[in-house]
């Protein structure tokens, strides 16, 4: 959408914590039609800061940032402000970055691949009350949507105070997955999964894999092969 159809430019504000990148963000949207870079963030706190005192259309939104991290300070703008959408512009791709972030409120989602023209044309669409994603998330969007329901205990169900994703991890790992395994079936990474596997070992005092097998056999997480 160009700048004709909208009216006016978008007047956006740019949060990210890394400055050559949040310069650099900046000095490229400052040479297209269609926007105007009214502030710049360093962090999600100073992001919400600026929303309240700009009242820009857009925030383009980094996700991992100190303080106040990407998806609670568009939570916060989208409950505090919501004439302002958020698109995220970000390095990360995966299912923990996504998801949260649309849950969040996030309209667009972007990765740091994205072209000058592409980003303008994601403000514009969020602010025409379109979705701004790019093509390889509107892929992993309809593939998430595409695949069975993981098997998982409810939340009343979990034991021992694990969350969701935690029992999810679980049960992959009493069905004999791999840490690898797991990351793909989850599209997340390894480091993540590792991640949830010491916080689960942490709440339920288990200390390795054969524990946690037998463990999730004993709260019926999983039940045992038929025959």
């Amino acid at each position: 959408m160009t700048e004709e159809v909208w009216g006016r430019a978008a007047r956006v504000v740019v949060a990210d914590d890394q400055t050559v990148v949040r310069e650099g963000i900046v000095m490229l949207l400052g040479l297209l039609p269609g926007v105007e870079v009214v502030g710049a963030a360093g962090d999600g706190h100073e992001a919400v800061r600026l929303v309240a005192e700009l009242a820009p259309d857009v925030v383009l939104m980094d996700l991992r940032m100190p303080r106040c991290d990407g998806v609670e300070a568009t939570r916060r703008i989208r409950t505090e402000h919501p004439g302002t959408q958020v698109v995220v512009l970000t390095t990360f791709a995966d299912d923990e970055s996504l998801f949260p972030a649309l849950r969040a409120g996030a309209r667009g989602y972007l990765t740091k691949d994205a072209g000058g023209d592409e980003i303008v044309r994601a403000v514009h669409s969020v602010l025409s009350g379109d979705a701004g994603l790019s093509p390889s998330i509107q892929r992993r969007l309809l593939e998430r949507l595409s695949e069975p329901e993981p098997r998982q205990a409810g939340p009343s169900e979990a034991p021992d105070g694990l969350t969701g994703r935690e029992t999810e991890v679980l049960v992959l790992i009493a069905e004999g997955l791999s840490n690898q395994e797991i990351a793909r079936r989850l599209h997340v990474s390894t480091a993540t999964v590792k991640t949830h596997i010491n916080n689960l070992f942490a709440k339920t005092g288990l200390k390795d894999r054969a524990q946690a097998v037998r463990y999730a056999y004993t709260k019926g997480l999983v039940r045992p092969p038929a025959g």
